[in-house]
């Protein structure tokens, strides 16, 4: 079983910046990707970015120049830093790992931006 663990959100101004950590723990034995997707109310769960073998990265067209995802393999840990934060920016952000055919999900944490 995996455990993944989210911090990072909090309630920020326009134009201002958060960064998210996750950290997977837990019966792992080879991630294949890391990532974050966000969920607004009413609204279906998006990718946001992620980060796969070789480091490559894809990102959602609206946060692309604002976001940038990066990956500890060491720590087994995914950063998201998010900056010049819009209020459509508002979302649960959860982080997704993905080890072969199976997927796991962390709890979410909650960024809110206030304009």
């Amino acid at each position: 079983q995996v455990q993944l663990v989210e911090s990072g959100g909090g309630l920020v101004q326009a134009g201002g910046s958060l960064r998210l950590s996750c950290a997977a723990s837990g019966s792992i034995l080879t991630i294949n990707t890391m990532g974050w997707y966000r969920q607004a109310p009413g609204k279906q769960r998006e990718l946001v970015a992620v980060v796969g073998p070789g480091d490559r990265k894809n990102y959602a067209d609206s946060v692309k120049g604002r976001f940038t995802i990066s990956r500890d393999y060491v720590k087994r840990t995914v950063y998201l830093q998010m900056n010049s934060l819009k209020s459509e920016d508002t979302a649960g952000y959860y982080c997704n790992v993905e080890m072969g055919s199976m997927a796991s999900w962390g709890q979410g944490t909650q960024v809110t931006v206030s304009s």
